[in-house]
């Protein structure tokens, strides 16, 4: 054996014995830091991070969307933010024959108070920081602001035509729907100053609602059944589609839960439009039953509630079925019109347009609860307070 060979030799030898050594003192090697040590029998993958959810990248200033697979996650029963929880629990119905508010207290079931407001009071409408109800007098040009906590009216401002009132999600401004001035009006969330207006060619704006990053909403109108999208940081009119149905006359309008489709609820068509809101393609009719007009979420974002106005019947939409799933019908008949869902979720309240009443309907039965007699005209009730963070508008959209 050479002396190269045999200096090898030794230091294999060397080597092995140390290593025995080590084995022997109990000295194991470190498992590579991707996988996990199971003894002798194997190793297994370290399990991987979850997927962060996706995020919508939203409007600017506007509150972060909490689950873009459910825009009402903030609307859960009786989840109320700190801002509204010590309010009590009252229905403001403003009665537009009568140029009134009537109050009434869902435990009693009873009308407590009855405020004077101005001419043709058409919706009660939450702020964006949903502090103040503006009571919507159109043909009286005011809005009259109604403090929630106390329940007393405050000094009117002088707004022209306000029919409809809406917020933009980012809470800087009102959006008010100049139904017979044909404008949509910009003005200031807080001071109600004019800030821009924007002239349609439409003929009866008069509801909306916003896409999931509150970077465009729908408006519908009534007179000359179209519909119309508008890019809400540049205050402009960027789409208008006639709806494909002779004499349309759109009226509420919602986004489902995952934000990828809106309804618009048509009291000529009897039914609701199932439009695709970012490609604003040519929307589809859902019949639900004669002279649908409102449209309502429940609290748990599985169903929405159409009330139909000329048949005296409320249609309940299943979002994950995409179909028509049951038909309440109030016992005497009636004429449902717009309204609320309690906070706890339990009673959808709405307003008897033609019958100067309103209906209260348990949301698990289908069952009417009870019908109060309020002034004449009653339309765009607010079931106030209610869940959610802030609120868009009408009588009550809350993200």
């Amino acid at each position: 054996m050479t002396p190269r060979r045999t200096r090898a030799t030794a230091s294999l030898i060397a080597a092995t014995t140390v290593l025995a050594a080590l084995a022997g003192c109990g000295a194991e090697p470190k498992p590579h830091r991707a996988t996990e040590a199971l003894g002798t029998h194997g190793v297994k993958a370290v399990e991987p991070k979850p997927k962060p959810k996706p995020v919508v990248q939203g409007l600017p200033g506007m509150p972060p969307v909490l689950d873009p697979k459910d825009l009402y996650a903030a609307d859960r029963p009786n989840k109320l933010s700190p801002v509204v929880k010590d309010f009590p629990s009252r229905v403001y119905v403003p009665n537009t024959e009568s140029d009134t508010v009537s109050v009434i207290d869902p435990k009693t079931y009873k009308v407590i108070e009855t405020i004077d407001v101005g001419r043709q009071p058409q919706h009660v409408v939450p702020s964006w920081d949903m502090k103040t109800l503006w009571v919507n007098n159109d043909k009286g040009n005011t809005l009259t602001p109604i403090d929630p906590k106390t329940g007393r009216a405050g000094k009117t401002v002088d707004v022209h035509d306000p029919y409809n009132l809406y917020f933009t999600p980012d809470g800087k401004y009102s959006i008010v729907m100049a139904s017979l001035d044909r404008e949509l009006v910009f003005r200031d969330a807080h001071t109600m100053k004019t800030l821009k207006t924007v002239p349609v060619s439409c003929y009866g704006v008069n509801h909306a609602d916003f896409s999931a990053d509150g970077r465009y909403f729908i408006v519908s109108c009534e007179f000359s059944g179209e519909l119309l999208k508008v890019d809400t940081a540049k205050m402009k009119v960027v789409g208008q589609e006639r709806l494909p149905f002779k004499g349309a006359m759109p009226q509420d309008v919602k986004i489902s839960p995952d934000g990828k489709t809106f309804y618009i609820a048509d009291m000529m068509a009897n039914g609701m439009w199932v439009l695709d809101g970012k490609n604003f393609t040519t929307p589809k009719l859902l019949p639900t039953g004669k002279g649908a007009h409102g449209l309502y979420v429940s609290r748990d974002s599985r169903e929405m509630y159409i009330s139909n106005r000329g048949e005296g019947t409320i249609s309940i939409f299943d979002f994950a079925k995409n179909k028509l799933t049951k038909k309440w019908t109030l016992p005497d008949g009636g004429s449902p019109d717009m309204g609320g869902v309690s906070s706890d979720g339990k009673i959808l309240w709405l307003s008897g347009r033609y019958d100067s009443e309103v209906y209260a309907i348990d949301t698990r039965t289908g069952k009417q609860i009870a019908r109060i007699p309020v002034g004449d005209g009653p339309h765009g009730l607010a079931v106030y307070p209610q869940p959610g963070r802030y609120s868009l508008g009408h009588t009550g959209i809350f993200r």
